[in-house]
């Protein structure tokens, strides 16, 4: 049977709904939330269905890079070698005004769920806070965890619709050795924070053809579970060149990741799974350009996805509806190279040289 990512996106807000029900006496404003965002979400599904009626199909997320600054240098960050993030001052970054813009007119499409991203998101304080103005749609904010202190959880505690999601490698040997010493101790710390405030939030975990295995057993799952973890993406890991790409997985570790996530949401049903792109090989094809969600870089170019950092349209100067239409966009969801089958890694990844070619043309 095809898996339908939207459908399944919509479930879990139920499953995640229903969890903090259970906890409406200590927490109510988390359950008013989420009944409130299942309102915006059956409203934002008819508006993409509208669109679809017209020929235009709108994806369910967006994802943000708000920043190209980190505090962190972490072993193969993919952002970093793109030159997505670096330690100079950021030039001709968008203002949290336009940002504001973005997810107002994100909202008017349909677009449920924005992933703010970066470089480091906690970064651009005033972009989270125009995000938490929009309560009608939903932001999972992938952070490093590093920077959340009292006054950044005090924001997601009083702001439901921004998701804390929390970049951890696996066990304290690992996430310490790509991140930094001492990033899984702090992250573990500010997890057992949020899960006494009752502050729903989720882990990213990159997996490879390496570590997989470990990362979806039930003693790693149990361990995220117990420190109160309610959402977890697991990221496929894309080569940064040549040299690394036999750690991409490949459509073996696909096959296993796509039964064990079947398995982890029959076991742990308060708990939300999603990978990418390994939910892409039952979806009909890469998700990115439009058809799933597309990427919106610090500087607004609208990209068909992070791991692909081309762009030949900027959404300062036009809508996201103009953005989902150009030319690049168009090219990548109508020329088949979406749908073509790739050893291991991204398929933009592994035919950038024909996005290039794209580009030119």
């Amino acid at each position: 049977m095809d898996f339908n990512l939207q459908n399944y996106l919509a479930d879990g807000v139920e499953v995640i709904l229903k969890d903090a029900m259970h906890a409406t006496l200590k927490n109510p404003k988390e359950s008013l939330f989420l009944i409130r965002f299942s309102k915006h979400a059956r409203k934002a599904t008819k508006i993409r269905k509208r669109y679809e009626k017209d020929g235009q199909n709108i994806p369910v997320f967006l994802i943000a890079s708000i920043t190209s600054s980190c505090n962190l240098h972490c072993t193969g960050c993919y952002s970093r070698a793109n030159n997505a993030c670096s330690d100079d001052e950021p030039q001709n970054q968008l203002s949290d005004d336009d940002w504001h813009n973005i997810f107002k007119q994100a909202k008017d499409l349909g677009i449920s769920f924005i992933v703010l991203a970066g470089g480091e998101p906690l970064l651009r304080q005033d972009v989270l806070i125009k995000a938490s103005e929009m309560s009608e749609i939903l932001f999972p904010v992938f952070t490093n965890g590093t920077l959340l202190d009292e006054k950044n959880l005090e924001l997601f505690d009083e702001n439901r619709n921004l998701v804390p999601i929390i970049s951890i490698e696996g066990d304290q040997d690992v996430t310490d050795l790509r991140r930094g010493a001492g990033v899984y101790n702090h992250i573990v710390n500010v997890m057992e924070l949020m899960k006494e405030n009752n502050i729903i939030f989720g882990t990213s975990l990159t997996f490879t053809k390496r570590n997989i295995s470990s990362l979806v057993s039930n003693e790693y799952i149990d361990k995220l579970h117990d420190f109160g973890c309610k959402v977890v993406f697991f990221i496929e890991y894309v080569p940064l060149n040549e040299d690394t790409t036999d750690l991409a997985p490949t459509d073996s570790e696909r096959e296993l990741l796509f039964n064990e996530i079947n398995r982890l949401r029959r076991e742990y049903d308060d708990m939300l799974f999603l990978s990418f792109p390994g939910d892409e090989k039952t979806s009909g094809g890469c998700l990115a350009a439009g058809r799933g969600f597309f990427h919106i870089n610090s500087n607004g170019g609208a990209e068909p996805c992070p791991a692909s950092p081309y762009s030949d349209i900027n959404v300062k100067e036009s809508s996201l509806l103009d953005a989902l239409n150009s030319n690049l966009f168009k090219s990548l969801r109508d020329g088949g190279l979406l749908m073509d089958d790739h050893e291991g890694g991204c398929v933009l990844f592994e035919h950038r040289k024909d996005v290039e070619r794209i580009l030119k043309q």
